[in-house]
Order: structure tokens, then C-alpha cells, then sequence
């Protein structure tokens, strides 16, 4: 595992390696789930992403600035070395996580192996790039959304998308949620709350 390049990544590493450490030495099982970008909402709309103020997180952007909640979209950086220039990410549908926990817990109750300590990467295995993701939500939802790039955020990664391969062999999970999926259920949590 290379070294973290934020303080917010390296708060996740010592996080795991406490319950790393935590396991190992009282003889209990762990299981570390990496998510990567978590997008989308249950597909009743009964649940979904509420950021307590505004908040960069892509999806509540996207969907507050179709909506009319937010006036323009900032998209931070066009000058990455990367297909069209913005940062990519693995986004990964909540359902698909949900599941993942699911299987996690199912692994910990089988067997007997205390004092392990496992880590799994939840993603799709797929990198998605800022405007990708604007293209896509612009072509499901119908909408035309307002947005400017502006200077890279401090602390953003160009490229980071997950490989969820020990996840589907070890846990038998996988992603099967697909990026209009997501956008369709964040886009209907978003109409439920603004009803």
C-alpha cells in the first residue's frame, strides 16, 4: 500500500491499520471494506445522500444543479493527464455496498479464524471522469446542467479507481449496479426531498 496523499486518505490508513492491529492482537476477526465513491440511492427514493450543508460530493451537485438548487456546478481541474483532463473515479452504487456488508458479515461468521484481519476494495473497477459523468447524467436525466471548470481542489488524486478482485473471489461480490442506475435513483431520492 503506497502512502496516502491527504491527510483525509491518511486518516483511512491509520484507521485500518488500528484495526489491524486491534485484530492481531486480541484474536478477534476483522474486515475492512474500501468504498470508493459512493453515488445513487435506494430505489424506493426512501433513502439517500443528505450532505448537512453543500458539499463538493459529486452526485448532490449534479442533482441539485438539474433541479435549480444549485446555479452552476464547479468541476475542479481540466488540465489532468487524463482522457478529457478531469480527475477520474470508481463510483460505486449504495445498494452494490450495502450488499458487499452483507457478505463481509457472512465471511466473519463463517469459520474460525480469529485473529485475522482482512481488506476488500468495493468499486466497479471502472474509472469514470468528472465530465463523463456529467455527459451521462445530462443524457439520463434530460437535463442541461450549468457547470465551469475551475482551478484543481488541493489534496485531489488524478486517477483512483478501485480492484475489487479479492471482493469477488473471496466474498463472492460484485457490482451490479451500472452509472445510469446511479444516477437515475440519486436524481429520484433528490425530486422525493424537494417534494
Amino acid at each position: 500500500l503506497q502512502d496516502a496523499v491527504s491527510p483525509y486518505g491518511n486518516t483511512k490508513k491509520i484507521s485500518e491499520d488500528i484495526i489491524r492491529d486491534f485484530a492481531t492482537s486480541k484474536e478477534i476477526k476483522a474486515i475492512a471494506l474500501r468504498y470508493f465513491n459512493p453515488i445513487g440511492a435506494h430505489p424506493s427514493a426512501e433513502i439517500g445522500e443528505l450532505p448537512s450543508d453543500f458539499s463538493d460530493n459529486i452526485m448532490p451537485a449534479l442533482t441539485k444543479n438539474a433541479i435549480g438548487q444549485l446555479k452552476e456546478l464547479n468541476i475542479y481541474g481540466g488540465d489532468y493527464n487524463t482522457s478529457d483532463g478531469t480527475c477520474v473515479r470508481d463510483y460505486i452504487e449504495i445498494t452494490d455496498l450495502a450488499r458487499a456488508h452483507l457478505k463481509a458479515l457472512e465471511k466473519l461468521e463463517s469459520g474460525n479464524n480469529m485473529g485475522t484481519y482482512e481488506v476488500y476494495n468495493l468499486g466497479t473497477g471502472r474509472g469514470v471522469s468528472v465530465l463523463e459523468i456529467v455527459n451521462t447524467f445530462e443524457k439520463v436525466s434530460g437535463a442541461k446542467l450549468n457547470y465551469k471548470i475551475v482551478d484543481r481542489r488541493e489534496g485531489d488524486v488524478e486517477m483512483v479507481y478501485a480492484d475489487p478482485s479479492l471482493a469477488n473471489k473471496e466474498l463472492g461480490w460484485s457490482a451490479e449496479n451500472n452509472l445510469d442506475t446511479m444516477i437515475e435513483t440519486a436524481l429520484a431520492w433528490q425530486k422525493r426531498i424537494n417534494e
